[in-house]
């Protein structure tokens, strides 16, 4: 469980959304384990990613604030993840999202980092 956590902060951290998206896709439905939730919510934020990358700003948007929702119960550090940082990120996109008419205009240096 946890190499297939970690190869999805991985693959994040490379920009590689669609494959971080798989890994922790795998973890979430291979397994049952308490903070499924959060793990769900990592997953919607890189799909929200790959979309982008996909001129889905709809799907993007959707997502984003679908992962919003499964975050909410979760502060403080979690799986060293530093939720206040991360919250604080996906608002500020969500923000550039409602601004943004052409996916391709969108400053990737945005994207929430989750490694400290």
């Amino acid at each position: 469980m946890s190499e297939l956590f970690q190869r999805g902060l991985d693959e994040y951290d490379k920009g590689e959304y669609f494959e971080a998206h798989e890994a922790w896709e795998d973890l979430w439905s291979d397994y049952n384990f308490p903070d499924r939730k959060f793990v769900q919510g990592l997953i919607q934020l890189s799909v929200s990613f790959v979309h982008l990358g996909n001129g889905n700003l709809t799907g993007a948007k959707n997502l984003l604030k679908k992962c919003q929702q499964k975050f909410e119960d979760y502060n403080g550090m979690h799986r060293d993840i530093n939720l206040s940082d991360l919250k604080s990120s996906i608002e500020a996109v969500e923000i550039v999202y409602s601004e943004l008419n052409d996916c391709r205009d969108f400053d990737w240096d945005l994207v929430p980092v989750l490694k400290s």
